[in-house]
């Protein structure tokens, strides 16, 4: 026993391994987040082969139109996505968003590479250089998640998401979202990706933290404690409905006027800053951590930084045969990156 004892405790002094440092739920929401990411990137694919075969014997999603919710190629790519949503929502259920988020990195991986193979939006080397460096900002992230706080009910989470600092959070959220449907949007949606994807990436913050209240509410009934009596339960469920449908919305009309290549990336970053920022407010993320922690959490935004830079680096590796509509975006792209390349050196 003692041998054994003595053992354990080199072990822990050894630091172990990172699997070590991690609870169960967090290795669960790690793996579920990883399956999402795979099926998440793919989707990308396949809807965007679809919206293109809808757009060419119908009106186009990026002018307004439908027509692509008859195209079965579409919900090809729609099935793919929700599957992929499912294991999402599973996955915050199981570890904080903090950890989950960022590992969407991976579906920007799988629709590059399939962007490359599928729609022949070629990649050179500076985008398997930004695939990389986005691996490596996913893995600090992981190494470096905070346990998840022990959450009782899901009126718990309401008074969470009813404090001033996240209804502060939301107000902004809502009326900047407002803004940018009803004024930019019809002005400047053809012409600027930042304004479908900023609707995007705003609206889905909420909805993350809405699908969070909700994955906690449907663990505590599966494991005993009913919290589908409690009004806040279906309000959080309404929250998630009409999020998810403005995301699909905008998304689908993002993906129809610009470059698949171009467009995830950018969501992405934009998406998971805003849902860290999110979820520091509202489930205080931060708030008990240690100095060596908060350390940690710089790392991370570092790590985001690095992100961004990669998705730049993904944009610039666009090749120049791209579709036309998108060829005036990646020229402006690649010449502030030459320019700033310049200046830097």
């Amino acid at each position: 026993m003692a041998t054994e004892a003595s053992t354990s405790a080199a072990a822990d002094a050894g630091g172990g391994s990172w699997v070590d440092g991690m609870s169960a739920d967090n290795i669960k929401g790690l793996v579920l987040a990883l399956s999402s990411s795979f099926f998440i990137g793919a989707s990308f694919i396949v809807k965007k082969k679809g919206l293109k075969k809808a757009g060419a014997s119908g009106v186009r999603a990026g002018v307004g139109g439908y027509s692509y919710l008859y195209e079965p190629l579409w919900w090809a790519g729609m099935i793919t996505m929700i599957v992929g949503e499912v294991a999402n929502f599973a996955a915050y259920a199981f570890a904080p968003a903090i950890l989950v988020t960022p590992l969407g990195a991976l579906s920007i991986i799988i629709s590059a590479v399939l962007a490359d193979i599928m729609l022949k939006e070629k990649l050179h080397i500076f985008g398997i250089l930004g695939c990389v460096l986005c691996v490596v900002g996913s893995t600090t992230i992981v190494l470096h998640a905070p346990q998840e706080r022990e959450i009782e009910s899901v009126a718990e989470v309401w008074i969470l998401a009813t404090e001033p600092a996240f209804l502060f959070y939301a107000t902004i959220v809502l009326a900047t979202t407002f803004v940018l449907i009803f004024r930019f949007i019809p002005q400047y949606g053809q012409t600027h990706i930042m304004v479908y994807i900023g609707v995007c990436s705003l609206v889905g913050s909420l909805s993350v933290m809405s699908v969070k209240a909700l994955g906690i509410a449907l663990k505590l009934t599966f494991s005993g404690m009913n919290q589908l009596i409690y009004p806040q339960t279906w309000l959080f469920t309404t929250v998630v409905i009409a999020c998810i449908l403005t995301q699909m919305n905008y998304l689908n009309k993002a993906l129809d006027t610009f470059n698949t290549a171009v467009v995830s990336p950018i969501y992405y970053t934009m998406f998971t800053s805003l849902t860290i920022l999110a979820s520091v407010i509202m489930f205080k993320d931060s708030s008990h951590l240690y100095l060596s922690e908060y350390l940690n959490m710089l790392m991370k935004m570092a790590m985001r930084l690095k992100e961004f830079l990669s998705d730049l680096l993904l944009k610039a590796s666009l090749s120049d045969h791209q579709e036309p509509q998108n060829n005036f975006y990646q020229q402006q792209i690649s010449s502030n990156l030459s320019h700033s390349f310049i200046r830097y050196n």
